[in-house]
């Protein structure tokens, strides 16, 4: 497939990752399914994409008609056989393997050998992903920045099987979309998240040690290193179960006991302290 023949998307899942994302294909003026299992979710995710547009708008970065037709590029269905005339799969479910495993077995049957699946995970080995379908060589990893809209970044991970022609397609998507594409290799958290999460963890331990509080630690890193945000606002961000599941993936998946997750985060996750989303993390948000 030429990349000029490309105009019907399917991204699946419309949470923090997945709404993002579609806003940026119908901004870029793709066609977008977005698909989830309620439609208040996707309600929600409209919602959501609107008041990111219209914050565009006030910004004048876009322009009303702009945000007009990003809109009309959406539609959104909670029934998963609506796409079956996809050319691209975007996948931003949950960050666990057998959600994912189970989604693309399904869609795998449903979809045309030639649709090429991408997925959002942030930590996940493709290769692995890649080898529960039919479609080996159309699989690669898309991983998105959030939130997706502002971030440039897009990380690139081909998988062990992932053809040449695929990897270059996806590549020059991603330049077409106004992201800078960066090619890293399968390996758990990839590149970004590796070297994130245990600064985020490190962060954790620091606070259930009683080194600093909170706001001290963050205050340090922001003030200190120049960092935007602290590392503690920014784990309430990302929301901690995500958090969570990203540092047992590396810590599963390298073995070093570096990655293990501190109790203070197993415990706050199993409590639904999950940050922003929840209204309580480290800090508290209004919802």
């Amino acid at each position: 497939m030429k990349l000029e023949d490309l105009n019907d998307v399917s991204v699946i899942g419309s949470g923090t990752m997945g709404n993002g994302i579609a806003q940026v294909f119908a901004l870029h003026g793709y066609k977008v399914n977005l698909i989830d299992i309620k439609q208040e979710l996707l309600d929600k995710a409209i919602n959501t994409i609107s008041n990111s547009l219209e914050r565009f708008l006030k910004k004048e970065k876009i322009t009303r008609e702009q945000k007009t037709m990003t809109l009309n590029n959406i539609k959104t269905t909670t029934d998963i056989n609506d796409i079956k005339n996809a050319q691209l799969v975007v996948e931003a479910v949950t960050e666990n393997y057998d959600i994912k495993v189970r989604l693309y077995r399904q869609i795998d049957d449903i979809c045309s050998p030639d649709t090429i699946f991408a997925s959002n995970t942030s930590s996940l080995p493709i290769t692995k992903l890649a080898s529960q379908t039919k479609r080996p060589d159309k699989f690669i990893g898309m991983h998105f920045m959030n939130p997706v809209p502002m971030m440039k970044l897009v990380e690139l991970i081909r998988g062990f099987a992932t053809s040449e022609e695929t990897g270059d397609f996806i590549r020059k998507l991603s330049e077409k979309l106004d992201k800078v594409p960066v090619e890293v290799n399968d390996y758990p958290g990839f590149i970004g998240n590796r070297l994130l999460m245990p600064l985020i963890n490190e962060a954790i331990f620091t606070l259930m040690e009683g080194v600093a509080t909170a706001e001290a630690i963050d205050n340090i890193m922001r003030l200190g290193m120049g960092h935007p945000m602290g590392p503690l606002t920014l784990a309430d961000f990302i929301g901690l179960d995500v958090c969570l599941a990203i540092m047992r993936v590396m810590y599963e998946g390298l073995g070093n006991p570096k990655y293990y997750p501190c109790p203070l985060l197993i415990k706050m996750v199993e409590a639904g302290f999950l940050g922003r989303k929840s209204g309580h993390g480290f800090f508290k948000y209004d919802k």
